[in-house]
C-alpha cells in the first residue's frame, strides 16, 4: 500500500512511473480499478477537485465527495480511515493541516493522496513537471521560484530533492524557505531562468511587489524559457498583465496535465501499474 503525502515519499523511478501511467491515460488507455475514492475538499477548490472527481470517474472509481471541515471532528482519524474502509479503497485528502493528512495515511487502511495542505501541494508540482517534460528535459532545466515560503514553494522543494533539480528562490532573504537556493537579485536570476514559477505573495504582497514578474523582465529570460504562474494568479499582484501576453508563459492550457497525472497517482497508490 502507497500513500503520497510529500514528493519526498517517491524516488525518481516512482515519479518515472506516475508520468508512464499518465502518458496512458493521457492517451486513452490507463488500468481501470472497480470501488470508490472518498475525497475530501474545501468550497473553494476548483482545478484540483474538478481532476480527481473526473479522474476517478474515468478510471471506474465513483467519487463520493465531503467538506474538508469533516475531519475537523474530535472523532479520532484512525476511526475516519478504519472505518471508511469498509466501503472505500483511496482516500483523496485536501485539508490546510498536513498533520491530518499524516495521520490518515498512517493508518494504513487505504492508500492516501495529498490534495493540498497549507505545507505542500505534491500533485499540483508533479503536474507542472509532467507537462514541462512534454516541452523538453526537466533535469537539464534551470528552475526560478520566485516568491514567499509557502506551500507550492516547499512542493518545489520536495521535487528538486527527489528529482536533484536546479532550483533556485527569488525573495527577500526573511521570506525565503528554509534550507533553500536563494537571491535576491531577480533580474540577474531571470537572466539564466528556463522555468520561471511563481505563487501568490499571501500576506507578503507589499514586500513582494518589486517581485512582481512582468512582460519587461520576461524579455530578459534565455530563449525558450517558461513561465509558470501557479494559479489562483491574481494582475497586478505576483505578475503584470502582460505578462499572461509573453510567449514565455506557458499558457492555460498547460494545466491539462492536472487530469491524467491525478489519475496516474491514484493508480500508483492502488498499485495498478
Amino acid at each position: 500500500m502507497r500513500s503520497l503525502v510529500k514528493l519526498d515519499d517517491l524516488s525518481s523511478s516512482d515519479v518515472d512511473v506516475v508520468f508512464d501511467l499518465a502518458d496512458a491515460y493521457r492517451n486513452g488507455g490507463g488500468p481501470t480499478a472497480e470501488g470508490a475514492a472518498v475525497m475530501f475538499f474545501p468550497p473553494t477548490s476548483l482545478r484540483t477537485r474538478v481532476t480527481f472527481e473526473r479522474g476517478a470517474s474515468l478510471m471506474g472509481l465513483e467519487p463520493i465527495v465531503f467538506p474538508d471541515t469533516t475531519l475537523d471532528k474530535p472523532e479520532a482519524l484512525a476511526d475516519v480511515a478504519q472505518y471508511l474502509d469498509n466501503w472505500a479503497d483511496l482516500l483523496v485528502v485536501r485539508h490546510h493541516g498536513l498533520a491530518v493528512v499524516e495521520a490518515l495515511a498512517a493508518t494504513r487502511a487505504m492508500p492516501v493522496v495529498n490534495a493540498m495542505t497549507d505545507e505542500n501541494h505534491p500533485c499540483e508540482v508533479l503536474s507542472d513537471l509532467y507537462s514541462l517534460r512534454q516541452r523538453g528535459d526537466i533535469t537539464s532545466s534551470r528552475f526560478l521560484f520566485v516568491g514567499a515560503d509557502g506551500n507550492i514553494a516547499r512542493a518545489w522543494q520536495e521535487a528538486a530533492r527527489v528529482l536533484q533539480l536546479d532550483l533556485v528562490q527569488s525573495c527577500p532573504i526573511e521570506l525565503a524557505t528554509p534550507g533553500a537556493e536563494w537571491t535576491d537579485d531577480l533580474e540577474a536570476a531571470v537572466q539564466s531562468a528556463d522555468v520561471i514559477l511563481t505563487d501568490g505573495p499571501g500576506a507578503h504582497a507589499e514586500a513582494l511587489e518589486p517581485y512582481r514578474i512582468t512582460a519587461a523582465l520576461l524579455d530578459l529570460a534565455p530563449a525558450g524559457a517558461r513561465f509558470n504562474p501557479c494559479p489562483p494568479f491574481v494582475r497586478g499582484r505576483e505578475l503584470s498583465a502582460d505578462a499572461l501576453e509573453h510567449p514565455a508563459f506557458v499558457g492555460h492550457g498547460f494545466k491539462s496535465g492536472l487530469l491524467p497525472v491525478q489519475q496516474a497517482v491514484m493508480a500508483f497508490c492502488l498499485d495498478l501499474e
